[in-house]
């Protein structure tokens, strides 16, 4: 299948996120508060992962309050959430069993998120959150190195087969050493890095979501079906979801 990577024109600046238009506000009704439901035996809530048709959710299946977010793992204000919100969203809500969390990739950046974002799947359920979490750790270093890529190379790519433009943007950042050090071996990930299924699969999950208005910008967030309008902080997430009764 030819891919569907409009993408490939290289976008480096990444200043092109930021949640969508409007003020985050807890304007429903308060819910009631939920009960914790018990995990598991041997197990809690944040060590159950599954595939979802869009990307991967943490926690109980069955849980009443239900986050969603599309992000960009090299997009800023993504990575300011996960830094503040990562450890009170799994610790406080998603282990108690009333929250589940669901993380969906949205390409806004274009070609330069593919190669984290095919990393973090190459992953896989067991290692997803820590992956993700621990690449808006390092989401400075990898956004810094992409910014330094020679405009020599830059132009090159332009003419480059996606698959080439894809492996030169993890090597550009870094990307094949990072997730080694995380028990991914460099021949699985460069084959992860070639998966032209994950690609279009990707592409036209971030086109058709664009298309239908789901996502204006990254992080955008969606409780229960419906969008958290302007959240961007995990202050605004944490309202939310207090005010769902969580």
């Amino acid at each position: 299948m030819k891919s569907r990577l409009l993408l490939l024109a290289l976008p480096l600046a990444l200043a092109a996120c930021g949640g969508g238009n409007g003020d985050a506000n807890s304007s429903a009704p308060a819910a009631s508060p939920v009960a914790a439901v018990p995990a598991p035996a041997g197990k809690d809530w944040t060590q159950v992962v599954s595939k979802t048709a869009e990307g991967y959710v943490m926690g109980n299946p069955d849980a009443p309050i239900k986050l969603v977010e599309y992000g960009s793992r090299l997009c800023p204000a993504c990575g300011a959430f996960a830094r503040e919100g990562y450890e009170p969203l799994t610790n406080n809500y998603v282990k108690s069993g009333k929250v589940s969390w669901e993380f969906r990739e949205f390409l806004i950046h274009g070609a330069p998120d593919l190669p984290p974002a095919l990393l973090g799947i190459c992953a896989g359920e067991a290692t997803f959150f820590p992956v993700l979490e621990q690449m808006y750790q390092s989401q400075q270093g990898f956004n810094d190195k992409l910014q330094a890529m020679p405009p020599a190379m830059q132009q090159q790519l332009q003419n480059a087969k996606p698959v080439d433009v894809i492996k030169a943007l993890a090597d550009q950042m870094d990307l094949i050493n990072f997730v080694k050090q995380r028990g991914i071996p460099e021949a699985k990930a460069r084959q992860c890095l070639s998966d032209m299924t994950q690609i279009d699969r990707l592409t036209k999950q971030t086109q058709d979501r664009g298309a239908d208005g789901t996502v204006t910008g990254t992080p955008t967030f969606i409780l229960n079906g419906k969008p958290l309008k302007g959240a961007v902080s995990w202050s605004d997430v944490q309202a939310a979801l207090k005010n769902a009764g969580a």
